[in-house]
Order: structure tokens, then C-alpha cells, then sequence
């Protein structure tokens, strides 16, 4: 099989975002065992200049499916609304994300290559081509946030490991 497009993003976002769903519950119990108020981990930040554990969450959102939306709509802007601000919210924003991925299509995403495409922020922009959007700018952000979401759990006393981060890898069959 050739290495495609698809292959290159669909698989990884999936193994990863089924990681994070597990992750939002596993704080979840954190909470509950601990006798802690769900904004305890929904709100909390690595540092006081970054986004709190929510925001984290939703960016692996806006990062997978949300950039191909982008793609597909030929812009891409950051979404600015405010993240889920519950558990279930946030399992709810996850779930329906790797529901749209499983449902891609693979022949569209290979249409994607060679497609222009704008990221837009305020009045600035830059000009990627579709498969060098995904690649270099979207999958990084991906990964930068579902990290980021995993290091936060980290920080607050969660007992996580790699695995917890890795999820199923796609192995041999």
C-alpha cells in the first residue's frame, strides 16, 4: 500500500483522540475519588500564560477534524469560542470528532493534495498548500494539545503513563 495523505493524518488523529477520550474520563474519576470539583482539572493550566486542560482537549478537535473542514472550505481561522466546560461536554466534543474522522472518506482526503489553502488570524494570513497545512501546521498543533492535555492530568497527581497517551498502536497484522 502506498503512504498517503490519509494515511498520514486519519489513523494517527484517531489512535490519538480515542487517548484523550480516555483521558477526560480517567480525570473525571480523578475528581470523583478524590472529592474535587470537576473545574479542579477542566480548569487547570501547566502555566499561567497557556490554555487550561478544556481548551487542550478542544484543540485536539479543532486541529484533526476541524482542519478538514479547512481544507475543505479552502480557510482555516482559530476557533475562538470557549471549550466544553463539563466532562461529558468534552467527552461529547471528542466522540463526535472521531465519529466525522472514521466517517472520511480516503479518496477525498487524497484529493486534498495540491489544493491552495489560507490560515487566516485577525487580519494577517499564510498560504499553504492543503497537504502542507495538515502536515506542518494542523498534525504539530494536534499533538502540541493532546501532550499538553496529558501533561496537565500529569502535573495534577493523575497516575498516567505513556501508554495512557499512546493508545492502540496500529501494529502488524
Amino acid at each position: 500500500m502506498a503512504f498517503t495523505l490519509y494515511a498520514a493524518t486519519i489513523p494517527s488523529y484517531l489512535q490519538i483522540l480515542s487517548s484523550v477520550e480516555r483521558l477526560v474520563g480517567k480525570a473525571e474519576a480523578y475528581c470523583a475519588a478524590n472529592n474535587l470539583l470537576p473545574d479542579a482539572l477542566i480548569d487547570a493550566r501547566l502555566a499561567p500564560d497557556m490554555q487550561p486542560f478544556a481548551y487542550q482537549v478542544k484543540s485536539t478537535a479543532v486541529h484533526s477534524i476541524g482542519a478538514i473542514e479547512g481544507v475543505r472550505r479552502g480557510s482555516f481561522s482559530p476557533d475562538i469560542a470557549p471549550p466544553p466546560a463539563s466532562f461529558d461536554a468534552l467527552r461529547n466534543r471528542v466522540a463526535e470528532t472521531i465519529a466525522s474522522l472514521k466517517g472520511m472518506d480516503p479518496d477525498e482526503v487524497e484529493s486534498f493534495i495540491g489544493r491552495d489553502m489560507r490560515f487566516t488570524f485577525g487580519d494577517n494570513h499564510i498560504d499553504f498548500l492543503a497537504e502542507d497545512f495538515l502536515l506542518s501546521f494542523s498534525q504539530p498543533n494536534f499533538y502540541f494539545h493532546a501532550t499538553t492535555a496529558y501533561d496537565i492530568l500529569r502535573m495534577k497527581g493523575l497516575e498516567i503513563g505513556k501508554r495512557d497517551f499512546n493508545g492502540r498502536v496500529r501494529k502488524k497484522l
